[in-house]
């Protein structure tokens, strides 16, 4: 496999299936349950993110902190 350089890590690159996957098992391992909602939300469905917080009947701030912290534990968890 070839070796590619992102933020530092050379390991091999993983196909995209095995990157989904290891997405998915992280998402349902360490997210919760708020968290991964939203980030199917706002990706997978690509609602925004005013329509997402009248769906939860919340402000839209509290979606962007939730999305942004679910972002950043995802980046902590993948990085192994």
């Amino acid at each position: 496999m070839k070796n590619t350089d992102y933020n530092g890590y050379l390991g091999p690159r993983l196909s995209r299936e095995a990157q989904m996957l290891r997405i998915r098992r992280v998402m349902e391992a360490e997210l919760t349950e708020t968290q991964r909602q939203v980030l199917n939300g706002y990706y997978l469905q690509k609602k925004n993110i005013p329509q997402l917080a009248r769906e939860r009947g919340v402000n839209k701030s509290t979606i962007c902190r939730t999305l942004q912290r679910a972002e950043r534990r995802l980046r902590r968890f993948l990085k192994y």
